[in-house]
C-alpha cells in the first residue's frame, strides 16, 4: 500500500480550499482518505497554511511520500 500526503480539493466552484490528507494512492484525490493532517487556502492574503507538524513528521517516518505541492507547503510552514 502506497501512502501519499496530498490535496483533497474542497470550496465551491472557482474558490478552491485544499486539505492536506494522508491517502492510499489508489484513491480517488477526493476519496477516501486516512487521515486529516491540516489545510491551505490560497485565496486569503496572506496565504493561510496550517498543518499539524506532529502528525505530519509521523506519517513521514512511517513512510508516506508527500506530493510536490505539499512538500513545498511543508518546507514554507516550517515542517520538512
Amino acid at each position: 500500500m502506497a501512502v501519499k500526503i496530498r490535496l483533497r480539493r474542497m470550496g465551491a466552484k472557482k474558490s478552491p480550499f485544499y486539505r492536506i490528507v494522508v491517502a492510499d494512492s489508489r484513491y480517488p484525490r477526493d476519496g477516501r482518505f486516512i487521515e486529516e493532517i491540516g489545510y491551505y487556502n490560497p485565496l486569503t492574503e496572506p496565504v493561510e497554511i496550517k498543518v499539524d507538524a506532529e502528525k505530519a513528521k509521523k506519517w513521514i517516518s512511517n513512510g508516506a511520500q508527500p506530493t510536490d505541492t505539499v512538500k513545498a507547503l511543508l518546507k514554507s510552514s516550517g515542517i520538512e
